[in-house]
């Protein structure tokens, strides 16, 4: 697969130059991209390639972030339409601008923000501002919130995420979410999608470090809106994976499942890099009524220096009646990815029913 990275490309710089040069008065072409692909570049990753070319944009303005903000809007609008579409991955430079040059800026760089981010996400960029003035910047959001357009809401909710992947973490908020809440409390039956999986996961981060807060949310919520319901489930998967007997109880999970697993194997003793490990198992019902099970699977991987790390990955959640007997047969990449990453050594595979492990096997994962 080719890196992220390589989309900043000749090709690709020389159309968003072009419109630079459409856009902003005395964009010098030829200098943005002889001084983007000047050096190291073909060293660098995606996220200092980002940097790079909103650090060069920033050299071919005034360097007056007030006045200069206003091109860099126009020059977004040009690149949207170039784009054809909202909420594209290529255009982080426009918000990394912003995070550069507006910190001192707060509330014209968070303007600038609300329209940029229709073109591409302003998640990160908005978190150093979050962290230097968090109650005038997440009032701000709160604010976004009722929007009219989608990705200005998600924003409001992925922005303040107090674990974003690959963004800062917001350690006042992971302490207390409490300025967060209100900020969901008004997108948790958001007609969009693309906004009520922000939130679910804005709820999920909550729930790492403070399970109780998230508990008291989501008994408020229960019932009220279907689109709503799927947020809290979502939401606390994280729980349900760690078997929090509040987050089981709350969805009908009995801590005793009243079942069976017989049968756990693999069909390799060791496995590649790169390779899927197969396994398969049965699942029996003892229970006398019907119940409720959330099967899932737990590998625990070697890690370097002789560590060990353990993922729990969801198969099915279903009702099932007594006597019931059910086979089960899956698989699992053992392909690294940006991730996740591989190590030889002793691993093992376990069945976790309703939070409680059942049968486990070994297995070995060589380079």
């Amino acid at each position: 697969m080719e890196p992220l990275k390589n989309i900043y490309n000749p090709v690709f710089l020389g159309k968003v130059a072009d419109v630079g040069a459409a856009t902003v008065k005395g964009f010098d072409k030829k200098a943005f991209l002889d001084q983007v692909f000047s050096g190291d570049w073909i060293d660098l990753e995606l996220k200092q390639r980002i940097r790079r070319i909103s650090t060069v944009l920033h050299q071919m303005l005034s360097g007056d972030f007030r006045k200069d903000i206003k091109q860099v809007l126009t020059f977004s609008d040009g690149l949207h339409k170039l784009s054809g579409r909202d909420d594209s991955y290529l255009y982080m430079f426009v918000p990394d601008y912003i995070e550069q040059f507006g910190i001192d800026n707060v509330d014209a760089a968070l303007q600038a923000m609300e329209k940029v981010t229709v073109l591409s996400s302003c998640e990160y960029a908005i978190r150093p501002f979050i962290v230097n003035d968090k109650v005038h910047v997440l009032g701000r959001m709160l604010q976004w919130a009722t929007h009219p357009h989608p990705s200005v809401r998600r924003l409001a909710s992925e922005g303040c995420r107090p674990r974003l992947p690959w963004g800062m973490a917001l350690q006042d908020l992971k302490k207390d979410p409490g300025l967060i809440l209100p900020i969901l409390e008004l997108l948790k039956s958001d007609q969009s999608e693309f906004v009520r999986r922000s939130v679910a996961n804005n709820i999920n981060d909550i729930a790492k470090d403070n399970p109780q807060v998230v508990m008291k949310l989501v008994e408020g919520w229960k019932g009220k809106d279907p689109n709503t319901d799927w947020i809290i489930k979502h939401g606390c998967r994280t729980l349900l994976k760690k078997a929090d007997q509040n987050a089981l109880s709350f969805f009908g999970l009995s801590l005793d499942p009243g079942c069976r697993v017989e049968g756990l194997n693999t069909t390799q003793k060791a496995i590649r890099i790169g390779d899927h490990l197969h396994f398969n198992f049965r699942l029996l019902v003892v229970a006398k009524e019907p119940v409720l099970l959330r099967i899932e699977y737990v590998i625990t991987y070697a890690k370097a220096n002789s560590k060990e790390s353990k993922k729990v990955f969801k198969i099915t959640e279903n009702t099932y009646r007594p006597g019931q007997v059910v086979d089960f047969s899956r698989r699992q990449s053992f392909a690294d990815m940006t991730t996740r990453r591989h190590y030889s050594g002793a691993h093992s595979i376990a069945i976790a029913i309703n939070g409680k492990q059942f049968a486990a096997c070994a297995f070995d994962v060589v380079g």
